[in-house]
Order: structure tokens, then C-alpha cells, then sequence
């Protein structure tokens, strides 16, 4: 069956990468469902409902005519309405989109919300652009984007590239361009125009409120623990904040610049001021904080010794060196706060050496948990306060860590987190599909 994925998809390789490591998990329930090799869901849930790739046409600052490309990638609607980010950057290209809204599928499908999967985004590079040139891109995306979404049909969210003025332009063109205000149709808004409570925070937090119950589990929790958080935007920004309120020590963060070491616990308010508000490097932040803190181009962030790592930057930031460091070095515990971080001969050193690890599909499931939760604010017309749904996102994220304990033992693979996470993201998935019949 991956034979004929490889062959469809040719070229595709973190798609590829994506379907290997669910496939891998699924032997279990060979022979044991027979229904579901009856009803071939998985050559089913292997190809997207709905591929869309569209033209952006917009014009510079200068007045010169620049060409992206756009994509949204409808994955799976058996379980609801798509639902995943729009990614914005110049790596961006089918077979990303493809490999995040396979995850997105079954991640969505662990939070036990109405959700299906999908994913979006354009090789644009918003880095180094002026706010009118990312909103005129934002309204050429939107133009086209416009007609395939919709909060019954699907529903778009921020990722890399696209945080809260990005989501601003793309609600505002649809608007214009549909005469509604269908609140509903993205989520990741402004709190003044539809938004919800944690919803910038939520990614960061979930992750580290897994991590916080993947501990519990050993009888420990976060108190003075080191951590390492690779990436300094909203995940890793959120998980550092988060980590030092239940009593651990972030120590490095990193851009594509490098990273930092602060020995003393990275200033969650100086690198917000450098990395949200002034779209700085991290440099910027070594010299402001000043003291013993260093910042290095050189070697990689998981040498850094820690406790704790969160990999919360980009697909396969952390590759086999890496997990070799980071094991070297006495890791206890790596949960993925970004889509796919860790690559596959990483994940298998981690497992060989009884690391905890947590996939990024159940572990970073809070962002989309709490767009989920703002969708049903907007449905209902209402709004919930910062603390009410930040309590709904952490009885979230300990339902989806129970899900994958119970899964995992269930199916003779007892504390591995992988096999958890991907079979009972699948059997949600494919229940749904069986029951819907050949669609």
C-alpha cells in the first residue's frame, strides 16, 4: 500500500514521511477490523477529498508585479468541516501542504472536536515586506481562496507566516468580497472582531500541558526542570511562558539566525518585545539582555543539555545528530510542538533510549483545540474569559494524553506515544468513513 502512496505521490517527501510513520503504527488492527480493510479506508484516507492550487498575483511597494503560488488542501471531512492553518513562507509547496493536512486529519480527530483536516498557504515570504505588500498579497490569496471555504465547508486558521495582522487582511477581503460576517469562517482573530481567549497562546500551552501529564505519568511534573524550546515565535514563545509558570527553566531558544543560552531563564517579556512586536532577531535579544547570555550561529540548539525538549520551529528541525545530543546529554523528555520536528531516525533513537516522546499530532493539538472552541463561540454568539478557556484547553490536552495511554495499551504497546496517537486517530477517522459509506 505505501508502494502505491510513493508512486501516486512521486517527489512528495514529508508527505511521504507523514504517511510511513501512521502506516507503521496500523498493524495491530490488521485482521482484527475487518471492516476497515473491507471498505479500504486507507486508500481512501491516503488521498486528499480536494486539492486546490491558485495563482497570486500582487504588486510591490515599487510597483513591480510579483507571482506566488497558493494552495488549500481539503484532506478528510469525516468527521467535520476542514479545518488547519495557512502556512505562509518560501518553502511552502504540495507536498508540505499534502503532509500537514494528513496530520492535520488525525490530529483534529484526537481532540474529539467536529473537525476534519485540511491545510493551506503560499511560497510567499512575508519576511522583510511592508504591511501594504502583506496586504495586498493577503487580499489577492483571499480573492481566490474565498469561494472553496466557508464555516460550514472549511475553516482556515494562522501557522508559520500568518499570525493576527495577516488573519486581519484575509477576514477583511472576505467580507468585502461576500457581504457577510461570517465570524466563523477563520479562526485566530482579534479579540475585538471575533477572536477567542488563548487562542495565540494555545499551541505553546497545550504542548507543554501534555508534556506536564506525560511526566505525571512518572510521578514528576515540570518544577526545576531544564528545558530547551527550538523556534522563538507563537509556539515556542507560549511554551516558554508556560513552562516557567509550572516551575521549570527554559534555557535556550532559536531562530534561523541561531540561538541563545540564558542560563538564568529566558525573559518571556524581552523576547516577546523582540521577536512580536519589532520582528527582530535573536541577537537583538542577547545584547538587551545582556549579563552571561550567549548567542551562537554555530552547532545546533539540542546540544544544549536539558531535561526537557520541546522542538516548536519547523518539520524535521531535529534530525538523528540531534537526538544522539540530546540522549548524550540525559534527555528525559521530547514532545513535538511543531508539525513533524523530529525526523524518523530521530524518533527511533529516542524510543530505543526509553525517551518519552510525543508526537506532534497529539502533543501540539491545542491550537487547533481552541480554534475549535472559538468556532463554537462564534456559532453561539458568545465569548468565554481568558481562564474558562484555558481550563477547557487543559482538560483537552489530558483527554488526548489519555486517549493515547488507553489506545497505546489497548493495542499491546503500553507509554509509546506514537502508536497511541496514530491508531486512535485513525479509528476516529475511519469509523467515520465506514459509516458514511464510499464517498
Amino acid at each position: 500500500m505505501f508502494d502505491a502512496v510513493l508512486a501516486r505521490n512521486a517527489g512528495e517527501t514529508e508527505f511521504h514521511q507523514a504517511v510511513y510513520e501512521v502506516m507503521s503504527s496500523l498493524e495491530p488492527i490488521a485482521g482484527r477490523d475487518d471492516q476497515y480493510a473491507q471498505w479500504s479506508i486507507l486508500k481512501r484516507i491516503c488521498e486528499p477529498e480536494r486539492q486546490i492550487i491558485f495563482r497570486v498575483p500582487w504588486v510591490t511597494d515599487d510597483g513591480e508585479v510579483q507571482i506566488n503560488r497558493g494552495f488549500r488542501v481539503e484532506f478528510n471531512s469525516a468527521l467535520g468541516p476542514y479545518k488547519g492553518g495557512l502556512r505562509f513562507h518560501p518553502s511552502v509547496n504540495l507536498s508540505i501542504i499534502k503532509f500537514l493536512g494528513f496530520e492535520q486529519t488525525f490530529k483534529n480527530a484526537l481532540t474529539g472536536m467536529p473537525i476534519g483536516g485540511g491545510k493551506g498557504g503560499s511560497d510567499f515570504d512575508p519576511k522583510g515586506r511592508s504591511d501594504a505588500e502583506i496586504m495586498r498579497f493577503c487580499q489577492s490569496f483571499m480573492t481566490e481562496l474565498y469561494r472553496h471555504i466557508g464555516e460550514y465547508t472549511d475553516v482556515p486558521a494562522g501557522d508559520i507566516g500568518v499570525g493576527g495582522r495577516e488573519l486581519g487582511y484575509l477576514f477583511g477581503q472576505y467580507k468585502r468580497i461576500t457581504n457577510r460576517w461570517e465570524a466563523g469562517v477563520l479562526t485566530g482573530k482579534g479579540l475585538s472582531w471575533g477572536g477567542s481567549q488563548v487562542r495565540t497562546e494555545a499551541t505553546g500551552y497545550g504542548t507543554v500541558f501534555f508534556a506536564q501529564n506525560m511526566l505525571q505519568e512518572r510521578g514528576e511534573d515540570f518544577q526545576g526542570k531544564r528545558v530547551v524550546v527550538s523556534g522563538s515565535g507563537n509556539v515556542a514563545t507560549y511554551a516558554v511562558e508556560k513552562v516557567h509558570q509550572l516551575g521549570g527553566r527554559v534555557v535556550a531558544v532559536s531562530d534561523s539566525g541561531g540561538y541563545v543560552v540564558d542560563e538564568d531563564g529566558i525573559d518571556v517579556e524581552l523576547l516577546k518585545d523582540v521577536k512580536e512586536r519589532r520582528r527582530e532577531r535573536l541577537s537583538v535579544y542577547a545584547e538587551e539582555r545582556g549579563g552571561a547570555v550567549s548567542h551562537t550561529t554555530r552547532g545546533s540548539i539540542w546540544e544544549v543539555a536539558c531535561d526537557v525538549a520541546l522542538p516548536c520551529a519547523t518539520q524535521n528541525e531535529l534530525p538523528e545528530e540531534g537526538a544522539k545530543a540530546l540522549v548524550d546529554n540525559g534527555v528525559q523528555l521530547v514532545a513535538e510542538g511543531a508539525n513533524m520536528p523530529c525526523t524518523p531516525e530521530a524518533v527511533k533513537i529516542f524510543q530505543d533510549a526509553k525517551v518519552l516522546f510525543a508526537p506532534g499530532k497529539a502533543s501540539n493539538a491545542g491550537g487547533v483545540a481552541t480554534s475549535a472552541l472559538e468556532m463554537q463561540q462564534n456559532a453561539s454568539r458568545s465569548s468565554w474569559g481568558f481562564d474558562e478557556t484555558e481550563a477547557k484547553l487543559e482538560e483537552i490536552m489530558r483527554s488526548i494524553h489519555a486517549t493515547c495511554v488507553e489506545t497505546a495499551e489497548e493495542y499491546g504497546a503500553p507509554g509509546d506515544y506514537v502508536q497511541g496517537a496514530n491508531l486512535a486517530g485513525y479509528l476516529r477517522v475511519a469509523d467515520a468513513m465506514v459509516a458514511q459509506g464510499v464517498i
